[in-house]
């Protein structure tokens, strides 16, 4: 019974999960369109990448215990497919200036990522001190990606208007950091549980936001907050692809 339960909240998690790693499609459709990044960041893209790469490397054999993270494999790789896919289209779009930055920040990124690797492969002997390894950095990692919703909140306040923090976001944030922290919970899994512990009381707040702000402010320059509301929406979909796990 307690196995069933567990698959069934990671298949839940997993759909959640893929929900937000997709959100941001639409706002690189329009940088597609419009061959140009504009004023938008890529570091969330290449934190999040960096962020689904630790936790699928996590729940490799090599790191935890045979197969026992698998759900995390198969929701982390496909982020990690997906932040790829987000930084490259930036890159390309980006400027000669953009790219060279681009380029520095994914490949000291990366050479993280591959340094944790091998370090936790070759130097620790068994399970446990791999994924005490491997695990806390990827926690550290991913609580730092919550500094996108925390953007988004602190415009909805500044504006008094939930145009910059769109309700589909919000609860989609908030029911993936909901079905991880009971996954982790129900393994056992501080690594797992942990970023969903901080994710789930944020995933409130900004439902708390909406109630409080629901009613639009009327828009003194509609194009500009427009722009401004897509990049927020952009960002803020970060916050919690989170081990998105």
């Amino acid at each position: 019974m307690a196995v069933t339960l567990r698959m069934v909240v990671a298949v839940l998690g997993n759909v959640a999960s893929m929900s937000l790693y997709a959100a941001p499609t639409v706002t690189f459709k329009r940088v597609i369109r419009k061959k140009n990044t504009e004023e938008f960041s890529c570091i969330p893209y290449i934190i999040a990448l960096l962020n689904s790469l630790l936790y699928t490397w996590y729940g490799l054999p090599i790191v935890s215990n045979k197969w026992e993270n698998f759900p995390l494999v198969t929701v982390n790789g496909v982020g990690a497919l997906f932040e790829l896919s987000y930084v490259l289209i930036y890159f390309w779009f980006s400027s000669p200036k953009g790219k060279v930055k681009v380029a520095m920040t994914a490949g000291a990124v990366l050479t993280v990522f591959g340094v944790i690797a091998i370090t936790s492969a070759f130097a620790f002997p068994d399970h446990h001190h791999r994924k005490l390894l491997v695990g806390s950095i990827s926690l550290g990692v991913s609580i730092a990606l919550y500094a996108s919703p925390l953007i988004a909140m602190k415009k909805v306040i500044e504006t008094k208007s939930v145009e910059f923090m769109p309700l589909p976001l919000s609860l989609s944030s908030l029911l993936t950091s909901l079905l991880w922290m009971t996954y982790g919970l129900l393994i056992r899994d501080i690594f797992v549980a942990g970023p969903n512990v901080v994710g789930t009381p944020l995933g409130i707040l900004q439902l708390v936001l909406h109630c409080k702000y629901w009613k639009r402010r009327p828009a003194e320059d509609s194009n500009k907050q427009n722009g401004d509301a897509e990049k927020v929406d952009m960002e803020m979909g970060h916050g919690k692809t989170v081990l998105n796990n």
